[in-house]
């Protein structure tokens, strides 16, 4: 019987460089949204929760921040489509993202403008994005929507995303 020996040496990890840091201790509440950060991860705020938000740091959560920063991490960008259909697609659009803010509070819309040529839409994140956009794609299916998807090089994570309605 062979045993094989391997001298592998792995390059030092810098924890300080983690995406994700630590969790922080305690109950932090952002101030204008009023979600809740606990047990490591935002919540949204629970008239029935046993933690004191008395004693909790106020500061502003994640989506927030990018909010207020003019930051996204999702943008869609449709065009080709009838005008017929652009009160329907706001409608989705809207729709969609609230039920995502439901499930996550970090899950936001952040803003839709009407251009010449279409629409841009922006979110808080990148996974928001294209799951919207494979939706649009899914409902209005007998237009024959193409989605391209591009994301930009490390260390962001933003995803371009172009949506064109051709019939």
């Amino acid at each position: 019987m062979v045993k094989w020996h391997f001298n592998i040496e792995f390059p030092p990890q810098d924890i300080k460089k983690k995406e994700f840091p630590l969790g922080e201790k305690g109950v932090i509440v952002c101030p204008v949204c009023h979600s809740v950060y606990y047990k490591k991860f935002w919540h949204h705020p629970n008239l029935n929760s046993k933690f004191k938000i008395l004693n909790s740091k106020i500061q502003l959560c994640p989506a927030c921040r990018m909010i207020k920063d003019k930051e996204f991490e999702g943008q869609l960008t449709i065009s080709g489509f009838p005008p017929d259909l652009k009160m329907d697609l706001i409608q989705l659009i809207k729709n969609f993202c609230q039920r995502a803010f439901e499930r996550d509070p970090m899950d936001r819309l952040i803003g839709i403008k009407t251009e010449s040529d279409g629409l841009t839409i922006t979110t808080t994140e990148n996974q928001l994005a294209v799951k919207l956009a494979k939706k649009i794609k899914e409902v209005f299916n007998k237009y024959k929507v193409q989605i391209k998807i591009s994301y930009s090089p490390e260390p962001s994570d933003v995803a371009y995303i172009k949506i064109n309605f051709a019939e």
